[in-house]
C-alpha cells in the first residue's frame, strides 16, 4: 500500500503522536487522487467519508489506542481557537485547535498553507493552528499559544509541508503588511523572509520564517520542522497553487489517555 502517513522527527512527550498524511493510498479519484480528507474540496462525498474512515485506522494502528474520530475545523483564514473538549459537529469555524487533559485527536487540512503543531512539555497540552499567510498576519500563531497554560519556554512546535519561498509568490502589498507590523527589532528579520521575484513588484515570501520568527517571539522552547514545499512535492501533497481543484492533506496531532512526559 502508498505511503498514506508519516511521523514527524519530532521528539514528543509519552502518549502524544503527530502525523501527516500524503495523497496516496485512498479512494478519490481524478483531481482529488487519492487519499483526499476535505469535504468543501468538490470531491466525492462517498470517497472523503471512506477515507476519514480509514485515516482513524490507521491512526488506531499506529498509536495503539483507541482513537474514535477526529476534531476538524471549517477553515477561514482566520485567527479563532477552538477548544476541544470532544468531537464537537458540525465542524467549528476556527483555524486553530487546542486540546487539554482528554484524549483528542486534532487535525488541519492543507493543500499549501503552512499547518504548526504544538505540544507542552508535560504532554497535558495538545494544538494544531491552520497559517497561511492572512493567518500568520493576524496572529493565529499567537492565539493559539495564548490558550496554552504551560509556559512558552515548555512548548514545542513542529512547522509542517507548506508551499516554499521557491514558490510562495506575493505582491508587494503582502510584504508591506508584514513590515508594517512588524516590531523595530523584527523588522530586519522580517524584510530577509521576502526576496524579490522574476517580476516588477513581485516578491517570494518564506512561511517557514515568517513563522519562526512569531514563534521565537512569542518565547517557545524549540521550533522542529524544515521547509518541505508542498508545489514542488505535488505528487506527494496536495498544492493549490499547482492544480487550484484538488483535495487536502491533513496535520494531526494525537492525546492518548494518561500522557506524561518521558
Amino acid at each position: 500500500m502508498p505511503e498514506q502517513l508519516y511521523r514527524p522527527n519530532w521528539e514528543l512527550p509519552v502518549g502524544v503522536h503527530a502525523f501527516v498524511t500524503t495523497r496516496s493510498g485512498g479512494h478519490s479519484s481524478g483531481a482529488w487522487s487519492s487519499f483526499n480528507l476535505a469535504q468543501h474540496a468538490g470531491d466525492a462525498p462517498a470517497a472523503v467519508a471512506a477515507n476519514r474512515a480509514l485515516l482513524l485506522e490507521r491512526l488506531c494502528t499506529e498509536t495503539g489506542v483507541s482513537v474514535p474520530d477526529v476534531q476538524w475545523l471549517s477553515q477561514v483564514h482566520g485567527t479563532r481557537v477552538f477548544h476541544a473538549g470532544g468531537t464537537a459537529l458540525p465542524a467549528p469555524q476556527a483555524d486553530a485547535i487546542y486540546g487539554r487533559d482528554t484524549p483528542l485527536a486534532l487535525g488541519v487540512l492543507t493543500a499549501d498553507c503552512l499547518p504548526v503543531l504544538f505540544a507542552s512539555g508535560d504532554g497535558q497540552e495538545i494544538a494544531v493552528a491552520h497559517a497561511g499567510w492572512r493567518g500568520l498576519l493576524g496572529g493565529v500563531l499567537e492565539a493559539t499559544l495564548g490558550s496554552f497554560h504551560a509556559p512558552p519556554a515548555t512548548i514545542t512546535a513542529w512547522l509542517g509541508p507548506a508551499i516554499g519561498p521557491c514558490h510562495f509568490e506575493v505582491g508587494g502589498e503582502v510584504r508591506a503588511a508584514f513590515l508594517t507590523q512588524a516590531a523595530p527589532s523584527e523588522r530586519a528579520a522580517t524584510d530577509a523572509a521576502f526576496a524579490a521575484g522574476a517580476q516588477p513588484g513581485k516578491w517570494m515570501g518564506d512561511l517557514y520564517a515568517l513563522a519562526r520568527l512569531r514563534l521565537y517571539t512569542c518565547g517557545i522552547g524549540s521550533i522542529h520542522g524544515e521547509p518541505l514545499c508542498t508545489v514542488c512535492h505535488h505528487e506527494r501533497f496536495y498544492s493549490y497553487r499547482k492544480q487550484p481543484v484538488t483535495g487536502r492533506f491533513a496535520t494531526l496531532i494525537v492525546r492518548a489517555a494518561g500522557a506524561v512526559h518521558r
